[in-house]
């Protein structure tokens, strides 16, 4: 019998080609995206009948309750859920003070709750089966916040959180748990995903930061790592029965910016961060 895996934000991204690479492995995948008119997506990718034959496109927008209905009935007709990749999310940039409380909120009800609201839903399969692997997306922003990104780092953070709670909870009843942490990557999280506040008016004190912040961005392009590296880290731990770690970062200097920031001083991390976008 086929393992299966769930995959949530699949049109696009580290989604759309861990569903393929999932499928190359052998996995039946449900792919679940907001908007189904992208299904076709995965032509673009290949036209191998094999692997596109094992990808379901699924609509779920998991900022609204009435797609889980859907997904829920879907998921009783599954034999088995070996997989759940808690991949759908967004990017929010604004400094805190032209940040509204409500941006804020559509940026957890996305990133968070979302990824919450589908665990829901899964986890009660995977513990009657007593055994799945849950791997949530995470960042490197999720354990190193940077100026003028508040609302996505914010996101990861909880994430990060509520996942190690989680693995805590499940781990006896033979679930894997996991947070995978990607550095910077060739995706549209950074460019047309990216959004930025509806500020009214500008504030002349951020303004000089903000372009300071978009530039170093910018630059930082050319080293952004290819995002096939991420969706195969996914499938290798598919494949094991144990993961001995709760968290795997990945990415060009992204183990290494954890660990200076982890053994620096703050007051020196907060100078290292401020030289290194006023530089």
């Amino acid at each position: 019998m086929n393992k299966v895996a769930i995959v949530t934000g699949s049109s696009s991204g580290f989604g759309l080609l861990t569903s393929i690479e999932l499928a190359k492995s052998g996995f039946q995948v449900l792919a679940t995206m907001r908007n189904i008119e992208k299904a076709d997506v995965f032509k673009s990718i290949t036209s191998d009948p094999e692997i596109l034959n094992r990808i379901t496109p699924l609509e779920l927008d998991v900022t609204i309750n009435q797609t889980f209905d859907q997904f829920q009935r879907k998921l009783e007709s599954l034999d088995r859920v070996d997989l759940l990749v808690n991949n759908a999310g967004y990017a929010m940039g604004g400094f805190v003070e032209q940040v509204s409380v409500e941006e804020y909120k559509k940026q957890f009800d996305t990133n968070v709750f979302g990824l919450m609201a589908v665990t829901k839903i899964v986890l009660p399969r995977m513990r009657k089966q007593r055994f799945g692997t849950i791997i949530n997306i995470s960042s490197t922003s999720g354990r190193l916040a940077f100026p003028g990104l508040s609302p996505y780092v914010a996101s990861k953070y909880a994430i990060e959180g509520y996942t190690e709670s989680l693995r805590l909870e499940v781990s006896p009843l033979g679930i894997q748990v996991a947070l995978i942490e990607p550095g910077s990557y060739k995706t549209n999280i950074w460019t047309s995903g990216m959004k930025l506040p509806k500020s009214k008016e500008p504030i002349p004190d951020y303004e000089g930061y903000m372009d300071a912040i978009l530039s170093e961005l910018e630059k930082g392009k050319s080293k952004h790592g290819d995002p096939i590296e991420v969706a195969n880290l996914i499938v290798e731990l598919s494949q094991k029965k144990i993961l001995k770690k709760l968290r795997y970062p990945v990415g060009n200097g992204t183990k290494l910016m954890i660990f200076v920031k982890n053994k620096l001083h703050w007051r020196f991390w907060e100078k290292l961060v401020h030289r290194k976008i006023f530089k």
